[in-house]
């Protein structure tokens, strides 16, 4: 079974602050992680490898510094890595991200499943994924927290708030993780000393390499912009629930929480 994970190199937003004159993200001295939901996924196609047998592929679109998250992917266990860089690619929205990163697996493919994390935590939009199996043309199931091999393919459970729905999926399919699939695995030293010390070959695809359209991604391909970024002002308001009954006290309460969504 051969196996591709998308994933982004991401700034820890534990850490990330915002210009309030330019409404920008200070990048400057922000550390850089692997977004969290992509080790998900990477963490459950090394499963799907250690089960079924097969290959990792990693995926990244980004700079060159990009690579680190790479390595560390290759680290964790998959067999190959490649960066998908070039200026062009430069401010693209998710519709052109989705553009080139499908064009990437087309290029080192083809692949049985397509693992992605639901969502980065740079931007939050969870359509990534969903586009690059629409480009593609597959089968996905989004926000999986269950995954495992059946017969004729997967048996997958799909998280949603209302209740979890299980999908029986033949390959080739891309699913996307949410942190309830598993927990991801550290790295051991030896591995990390060999990825990160040269001797790992991390290979690049540019814009030359994949086949798409130059109008099609970018700043000037991508139909959406972000014009501003902020940071929302928080409100404290405390309200008092007066009475001696503490029955009649406690469903006031309830009713309260319900109405703001938090029961």
């Amino acid at each position: 079974m051969k196996i591709a994970v998308f994933v982004k190199q991401v700034p820890d937003t534990n850490e990330v602050r915002i210009n309030q004159e330019t409404g920008t993200l200070i990048r400057d001295g922000v550390p850089s992680i692997i977004n969290p939901d992509d080790k998900n996924a990477l963490e459950a196609a090394l499963r799907l490898k250690e089960t079924c047998g097969g290959t990792v592929t990693v995926i990244s679109m980004g700079p060159p510094q990009a690579a680190g998250a790479l390595k560390e992917a290759l680290a964790m266990g998959a067999e190959e890595a490649y960066l998908v860089s070039d200026r062009a690619f430069g401010g693209s929205d998710t519709w052109a991200t989705a553009t080139i990163l499908a064009a990437a697996a087309e290029k080192t493919g083809p692949y049985d499943v397509i693992m992605c994390g639901r969502q980065a935590i740079d931007g939050d939009t969870a359509q990534v994924g969903p586009e690059i199996a629409e480009f593609l043309d597959i089968p996905q199931v989004t926000y999986v927290k269950e995954i495992r091999p059946a017969e004729d393919g997967f048996e997958v459970i799909r998280y949603t708030e209302t209740g979890d729905y299980s999908f029986n999926v033949a390959p080739p399919v891309l699913f996307t993780a949410v942190k309830e699939l598993n927990n991801p695995r550290y790295p051991g030293v030896k591995d990390i000393l060999r990825c990160f010390d040269g001797e790992e070959v991390i290979r690049i695809l540019t814009l030359q390499d994949l086949p798409v359209d130059i109008t099609q991604i970018g700043i000037k391909g991508s139909p959406t912009n972000v014009y501003r970024s902020f940071v929302p002002v928080k409100e404290k308001k405390t309200q008092m629930l007066a009475g001696t009954d503490v029955k009649a006290t406690a469903a006031q309460l309830a009713d309260r929480l319900h109405e703001q969504k938090l029961l």
